[in-house]
């Protein structure tokens, strides 16, 4: 499939790799174009049976994305009432969220590689991720208070849950102050950093690799696990976790790494 739009350009490795990159000059700034182009190509990849794993970066290496694009950002339309105002930014909201949301609800894992500028939606982007990579001159922002407004397209319900510090999610959120990758890292936010913006995407490109080389099936499954554990009970996801592997137990991919074990070689899965 092709995976080449005017701001995102892709290509999927014979190993299953899927590298999206960011490409909107100067900054990777977010307008309705970045957002729809975006979601388009992580519902591509959900269906896609050639991708097994997906790494997002950007093509500049002191920008991952500056965050929204204020040119694009005026939505008042003169005399409106201010119901129907209402309803159309209730839904404007709703149509941003969705192509970030579609980055979380991809089946395939999703590894971000940042570096550099890492404002507003770079977070948003971030928290909808599996895994997050940086390089060490990746800062942080969730900048939108410094615009007048809250943080509407995702970090504001993820962030808590990810870095597990309530307090410091709300300081972060309520001051906008820029953290840095290290500090990142120490509150749980990235799991590792690196030395430049080549460096991230490579490890990540890596550990991409590593994950396209086991059963779709099972990656498919722990990630959609994960994601239930998050959201609900622990009595709950072991009731769930059970009636979902009763069922993904049963494919031939379980045969395979168990014959590959015995044998020492590599199995080789079938497509989903």
């Amino acid at each position: 499939m092709d995976y080449n739009g005017e701001i995102v350009k892709g290509s999927v490795e014979e190993s299953g790799v899927l590298h999206l990159v960011l490409s909107r000059a100067p900054v990777n700034s977010a307008g309705e174009s970045f957002f729809m182009e975006v979601g388009h190509y992580f519902e591509i990849a959900k269906h896609d049976p050639d991708v097994k794993a997906i790494v997002l970066s950007s093509t500049f290496p002191k920008y991952f994305s500056a965050g929204l694009d204020l040119k694009e950002a005026k939505l008042d339309k003169e005399g409106e009432d201010p119901a129907r105002k209402a309803i159309r930014m209730r839904q404007h909201v709703l149509d941003w969220q969705e192509p970030i949301s579609n980055i979380e609800s991809c089946d395939k894992p999703v590894i971000v590689a940042t570096a550099g500028i890492a404002y507003g939606l770079a977070v948003d982007i971030c928290c909808a991720a599996d895994i997050r990579y940086a390089s060490s001159d990746t800062v942080f922002s969730i900048k939108e208070v410094d615009i007048g407004i809250a943080a509407d397209i995702g970090t504001l319900s993820r962030l808590t849950k990810i870095i597990g510090n309530e307090s410091l999610a709300r300081e972060l959120a309520y001051t906008a102050r820029p953290f840095s990758a290290e500090e990142a890292v120490k509150m749980g936010f990235v799991s590792r950093t690196f030395a430049s913006h080549e460096e991230v995407v490579q490890a990540a490109l890596t550990t991409a690799r590593i994950i396209a080389s086991k059963s779709p099936v099972a990656v498919m499954g722990t990630k959609h696990l994960l994601n239930h554990a998050r959201d609900h009970t622990t009595a709950d996801s072991l009731s769930y976790t059970a009636l979902w592997n009763a069922a993904m137990t049963q494919t031939e991919d379980v045969k395979q790494a168990f014959q590959a074990f015995l044998k020492k070689s590599k199995p080789r899965f079938s497509k989903l």
